[in-house]
Protein backbone atom coordinates (compact mmCIF):
# COMPACT_ATOMS: atom_id res chain seq x y z
CA UNK A 1 0.00 0.00 0.00
CA UNK A 2 1.10 3.65 -0.68
CA UNK A 3 -0.22 6.91 -0.55
CA UNK A 4 -1.23 8.36 -4.34
CA UNK A 5 -3.32 11.32 -3.31
CA UNK A 6 -3.77 13.60 -0.60
CA UNK A 7 -5.70 16.86 -0.20
CA UNK A 8 -5.62 20.36 1.29
CA UNK A 9 -9.09 21.91 1.48
CA UNK A 10 -9.04 25.13 -0.09
CA UNK A 11 -11.26 28.00 -0.48
CA UNK A 12 -10.30 29.15 -4.18
CA UNK A 13 -9.09 26.51 -6.48
CA UNK A 14 -6.89 28.99 -9.08
CA UNK A 15 -5.78 31.33 -6.04
CA UNK A 16 -4.90 27.82 -4.30
CA UNK A 17 -3.13 27.00 -7.94
CA UNK A 18 -1.60 30.00 -8.47
CA UNK A 19 0.27 29.93 -4.74
CA UNK A 20 0.69 26.27 -4.54
CA UNK A 21 2.85 26.69 -8.11
CA UNK A 22 4.16 30.01 -8.22
CA UNK A 23 5.43 30.57 -4.59
CA UNK A 24 5.78 27.05 -3.32
CA UNK A 25 7.18 25.71 -6.72
CA UNK A 26 5.01 22.28 -7.01
CA UNK A 27 4.11 21.65 -10.49
CA UNK A 28 0.38 20.90 -11.92
CA UNK A 29 0.09 17.35 -12.87
CA UNK A 30 -3.94 17.07 -12.84
CA UNK A 31 -6.86 19.42 -14.00
CA UNK A 32 -9.97 17.74 -14.90
CA UNK A 33 -13.26 19.92 -14.99
CA UNK A 34 -15.92 18.40 -12.42
CA UNK A 35 -19.00 19.98 -12.59
CA UNK A 36 -18.23 23.90 -10.70
CA UNK A 37 -14.91 22.81 -9.48
CA UNK A 38 -11.43 20.76 -11.05
CA UNK A 39 -9.50 17.43 -10.31
CA UNK A 40 -6.95 19.47 -8.93
CA UNK A 41 -3.62 18.44 -8.33
CA UNK A 42 0.25 18.93 -7.98
CA UNK A 43 3.60 17.35 -7.19
CA UNK A 44 6.71 18.14 -6.03
CA UNK A 45 9.43 18.71 -9.57
CA UNK A 46 11.81 16.33 -7.64
CA UNK A 47 9.54 13.69 -8.16
CA UNK A 48 6.39 14.08 -10.61
CA UNK A 49 5.37 10.24 -10.19
CA UNK A 50 5.18 10.51 -6.25
CA UNK A 51 1.80 11.12 -4.14
CA UNK A 52 0.11 14.04 -5.53
CA UNK A 53 -2.04 17.01 -3.52
CA UNK A 54 -5.36 17.43 -4.13
CA UNK A 55 -6.55 21.08 -4.14
CA UNK A 56 -9.55 20.20 -2.88
CA UNK A 57 -12.54 22.65 -2.54
CA UNK A 58 -13.90 23.04 1.01
CA UNK A 59 -17.66 23.59 -0.17
CA UNK A 60 -18.52 20.81 2.14
CA UNK A 61 -20.74 22.66 5.36
CA UNK A 62 -17.94 21.17 7.99
CA UNK A 63 -15.20 22.13 5.88
CA UNK A 64 -14.21 25.40 6.57
CA UNK A 65 -15.18 25.49 10.23
CA UNK A 66 -13.16 23.01 10.32
CA UNK A 67 -10.39 24.73 9.25
CA UNK A 68 -11.15 27.97 10.88
CA UNK A 69 -10.54 25.63 14.21
CA UNK A 70 -7.23 24.23 13.10
CA UNK A 71 -5.71 27.70 12.05
CA UNK A 72 -7.43 29.16 15.68
CA UNK A 73 -5.56 26.26 17.42
CA UNK A 74 -2.59 26.94 15.36
CA UNK A 75 -2.76 23.61 14.04
CA UNK A 76 -1.03 22.86 10.26
CA UNK A 77 -3.60 21.20 7.42
CA UNK A 78 0.28 19.31 6.40
CA UNK A 79 3.43 19.33 6.49
CA UNK A 80 5.67 19.10 3.64
CA UNK A 81 9.59 17.71 3.98
CA UNK A 82 12.21 19.61 3.20
CA UNK A 83 16.34 19.73 3.20
CA UNK A 84 16.61 22.74 5.03
CA UNK A 85 13.51 24.91 6.82
CA UNK A 86 16.01 27.71 7.50
CA UNK A 87 16.87 28.00 3.47
CA UNK A 88 13.46 27.21 2.78
CA UNK A 89 12.13 29.90 4.82
CA UNK A 90 13.94 32.65 3.55
CA UNK A 91 13.29 31.73 0.18
CA UNK A 92 9.89 31.88 0.70
CA UNK A 93 9.50 34.74 2.78
CA UNK A 94 11.38 36.83 0.01
CA UNK A 95 8.78 35.31 -2.41
CA UNK A 96 5.97 36.71 -0.09
CA UNK A 97 4.61 33.92 1.74
CA UNK A 98 3.45 34.78 5.38
CA UNK A 99 4.85 32.63 8.17
CA UNK A 100 3.38 32.57 11.16
CA UNK A 101 5.86 30.69 12.91
CA UNK A 102 9.43 30.61 12.04
CA UNK A 103 11.93 28.12 12.47
CA UNK A 104 11.96 26.58 15.43
CA UNK A 105 14.25 23.55 16.57
CA UNK A 106 11.92 21.14 18.42
CA UNK A 107 14.70 18.10 18.82
CA UNK A 108 15.57 16.44 15.61
CA UNK A 109 13.25 18.07 13.95
CA UNK A 110 12.87 21.84 12.81
CA UNK A 111 10.20 23.30 11.60
CA UNK A 112 8.42 26.33 10.48
CA UNK A 113 4.74 27.46 9.49
CA UNK A 114 2.94 29.41 6.74
CA UNK A 115 -0.53 30.47 5.70
CA UNK A 116 -1.16 29.56 2.22
CA UNK A 117 -3.69 32.37 1.34
CA UNK A 118 -6.38 29.21 0.90
CA UNK A 119 -7.79 29.17 5.01
CA UNK A 120 -4.87 26.94 5.81
CA UNK A 121 -1.65 27.06 8.23
CA UNK A 122 1.21 24.71 6.46
CA UNK A 123 4.61 23.18 8.46
CA UNK A 124 7.59 22.82 6.06
CA UNK A 125 9.65 20.36 8.38
CA UNK A 126 13.08 18.62 8.13
CA UNK A 127 15.28 16.09 10.29
CA UNK A 128 18.63 17.28 11.68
Amino acid sequence: MRIVVTSVLVDDQAKALAFYTDRLGFVKKADVPMGDHRWLTVVSPENPDGPELLLEPDEHPAARPFKEALVADGIPATSFGVADVDAEFRRLSNLGVRFVQEPVAMGPITAAVFDDTCGNLIQIASVL
